[in-house]
């Protein structure tokens, strides 16, 4: 398979690791009683805050499988959110229900904060979730931490994710890797 056309299926997962970082820590629905929190602890505004409600309406999305409610979490002709929704409806076809998404943010930087746009730069990993709907239920797989640019717009009253792509270490990564690669010899 040409690498290229799994661009935008990556994208998607990126995206949702790293909605779903940010409500780590967050009581999922059936997980025993979280100790209290005090109020300080949580964040009433801002960037993180954003990224979390977004992710809570996604993982609920993916939980329920309702594509439309995905679909309506992404800016209109968002490649990110198109790559999304098909690998949710890849596991829907499938049976298949993704619960319990726990992404582990490591970094979360601000790049460009407007009323309108919010460009961050996030180095998250999945540490966690399950597919659920076949006779048992199977564990996602621990990924990696990378890190992604994420763009969120506001044309009306809610953020949408407009895109998602490689963070600059990641691209720098990437071509430190191409170039090793490129130089080594063939017998």
């Amino acid at each position: 398979m040409d690498p290229r056309r799994l661009l935008p299926v990556l994208a998607a997962v990126a995206a949702a690791c790293v909605v779903a970082t940010l409500v780590v820590g967050l009581a999922r629905p059936g997980d025993a009683p979280a100790a209290p929190r005090r109020e300080a602890a949580v964040p009433r505004s801002g960037p993180a805050v954003v990224l979390a409600e977004w992710d809570e309406r996604r993982a609920a999305a993916w939980a329920a499988g309702d594509v439309t409610e995905l679909r309506s979490l992404y800016a209109d002709g968002s490649r990110t959110g198109a790559a999304d929704a098909k690998l949710l409806r890849h596991y829907l076809a499938r049976g298949l229900r993704v619960e319990g998404l726990t992404t582990q943010v490591l970094a979360l930087e601000v790049v460009d904060q407007t009323g309108r746009r919010l460009v961050l730069e996030v180095t998250d990993r999945v540490v966690g979730g399950s597919a659920v709907g076949g006779p048992t239920p199977i564990a996602l797989p621990a990924d990696r931490a990378s890190t992604r640019r994420v763009v969120l717009v506001r044309p009306a009253e809610r953020w949408l994710v407009a895109e998602v792509r490689e963070g600059a270490r990641d691209q720098a990564n990437a071509a430190a890797s191409t170039s090793r690669t490129s130089s080594s010899s063939k017998s």
